[in-house]
C-alpha cells in the first residue's frame, strides 16, 4: 500500500495520475468538533495505480493535488461529491473539474434514489465491502493497516463503477442528463458560506417580519462567530435559542436572562451583549431587506388531488425511464405545479420537462388521464384543449 508523505512523492504521483483520462477521489475529514472540516485523508486511483495522501503528515504541501484537481482534461470521479469538493474548495478555493459523481449517474441510470457506495458496488462489480472501520477518528496516528485498506476501498472499486455508468449513460444517451446535475455540483455558489445568507438554512419559527429581521441579524453574528472560531454554530448558540431570542425581542442583557434557552448566567457574558446588538439592528433594519414570511395556507382541494396524481405520473414515468423519481421531481416541485399559474421548477426544465413535465402540466389542464394497463399506469390524451 502506498502512502504519500512527502510533497515530492505527491507531485511525482499526481503527474502520473494526470496521464490517465480519469482519477477516483475521496476524502475522509473531520467537522464534528469545527465549523470547517478537517482533512485527515485523501484517496486516489486511476486505471493503473492507487495511493493515499496523508495530508497530516509533517510538511507536506498539497499543492500538486490541487493542480490535479483544476486539471480540466482529467475526470475527477466521486460518489456523492458535494463534501469532498465542499472540501477542496474551502483549502483552495477552487472546484474540481469536469466531475463525474456516481452516486447521481446511479440515480440517472435507474438504481434508486441516493444508492450507497456499499450497495453499488454489490450492484455493479457483486463484492461485499467492509465497513467495520467507518466510523474511525481518521485524525489520530498511526493508522492502521485495516482502516487504511477501507479507505483505499473508496476509490479502487470506484474505477468500475464508473467503467459501468459511463457505459450505461452512453448506451441510453443520458450524458447530458448528466452534465445538468453536474452544472450544479460545481457551481461556486453551491459551497460559499455567506453570513448575511445564514437565515435561509433555518426553519422559519417566526412570529412575524420583525422578528425575521432579527433572526437574520443574528443567524450572521452566530455565522461570523463559528467560521472565525472554527467551532460548530451550535456551540456559539444552539437554533433553538436564535427563534427565541427573535421571538422575545429583548433588547437589553437582563431580558435575556428571563428566556429558558439560555443558560444561567449568559447574560452576563460578551456574548449576550453581542445579541443585545444583533436584536437592535434587527429592529432598525429596512423593511424592504426582509422577505415576507411563507404563508402556510393549506392548499386547495383541486390543487391537493392534482398532487396525487401527478405522484401517480411521476412514479409511472421514473419506471418507464428507469430513473429515479426524486431525480425527476420533489414534492415542492409537485405542490408548485399543482398551485401556481407558471411555476419556475427544475421538473419543468430540460430533460425532466421531456420525461414528466410536460405530461404533467397535460395533467393539470385536464389534456391527459390516467389509466391501468396490464398493471402499468398509462397517460393517454383526453381531447380536451
Amino acid at each position: 500500500m502506498h502512502v504519500i508523505t512527502s510533497t515530492s512523492d505527491l507531485s511525482d504521483t499526481c503527474s502520473r495520475l494526470a496521464d490517465g483520462d480519469f482519477v477516483t477521489v475521496d476524502t475522509e475529514f473531520m467537522r464534528e468538533q469545527t465549523f470547517w472540516p478537517d482533512l485527515c485523508l485523501i484517496q486516489l486511483a486511476n486505471a493503473r495505480e492507487e495511493v493515499i495522501v496523508d495530508p497530516l503528515a509533517d510538511g507536506i504541501d498539497l499543492g500538486p493535488f490541487y493542480e490535479l484537481m483544476a486539471k480540466r482534461d482529467v475526470v475527477k470521479v466521486f460518489h456523492a461529491a458535494r463534501q469532498d469538493i465542499e472540501i477542496v474548495y474551502s483549502e483552495a478555493g477552487l472546484i474540481p473539474t469536469p466531475v463525474f459523481d456516481t452516486q447521481v449517474a446511479a440515480m440517472v441510470c435507474g438504481f434508486g434514489e441516493s444508492v450507497s457506495y456499499v450497495n453499488l458496488v454489490k450492484k455493479v462489480t457483486g463484492r461485499d465491502l467492509d465497513k467495520s472501520s467507518r466510523f474511525t477518528d481518521w485524525s489520530r496516528r498511526p493508522l492502521s493497516e485495516k482502516q487504511l485498506t477501507y479507505a483505499l476501498g473508496d476509490v479502487t472499486h470506484l474505477r468500475d463503477i464508473y467503467t459501468y455508468l459511463r457505459t450505461e449513460l452512453a448506451t441510453t444517451a443520458r450524458a447530458s442528463w448528466l452534465d445538468e446535475e453536474m452544472a450544479e455540483l460545481t457551481d461556486p455558489a453551491t459551497y460559499e458560506s455567506h453570513p448575511d445568507n445564514a437565515w435561509q438554512r433555518l426553519k422559519m419559527r417566526v412570529k412575524n417580519r420583525k422578528a425575521l429581521a432579527v433572526l437574520m441579524e443574528l443567524a450572521a453574528w452566530r455565522e461570523r462567530m463559528a467560521q472565525t472560531q472554527d467551532v460548530p454554530r451550535g456551540r456559539i448558540l444552539r437554533d433553538e435559542a436564535l427563534y427565541d431570542i427573535a421571538n422575545q425581542l429583548p433588547t437589553s442583557t437582563d431580558q435575556l436572562s428571563e428566556l429558558r434557552t439560555l443558560s444561567e448566567g449568559f447574560s452576563r457574558s460578551q456574548r449576550a451583549k453581542d445579541i443585545v446588538d444583533a436584536v437592535r439592528k434587527g429592529l432598525d433594519r429596512d423593511p424592504k431587506t426582509v422577505p415576507p414570511l411563507p404563508r402556510n395556507q393549506p392548499l386547495s382541494a383541486e390543487a391537493t388531488a392534482i398532487i396525487e396524481l401527478l405522484k401517480v405520473l411521476l412514479k409511472a414515468a421514473a419506471a418507464r425511464h428507469r430513473v429515479a423519481p426524486r431525480l425527476i421531481a420533489g414534492s415542492e416541485d409537485l405542490e408548485r405545479i399543482a398551485s401556481e399559474a407558471e411555476p419556475d421548477v427544475p421538473a419543468l426544465k430540460g430533460w425532466r420537462r421531456q420525461l414528466f413535465g410536460e405530461d404533467a402540466l397535460r395533467l393539470k389542464r385536464g389534456e391527459l388521464a390516467l389509466t391501468l394497463s396490464k398493471g402499468e399506469v398509462l397517460a393517454i390524451a383526453t381531447g380536451s384543449r
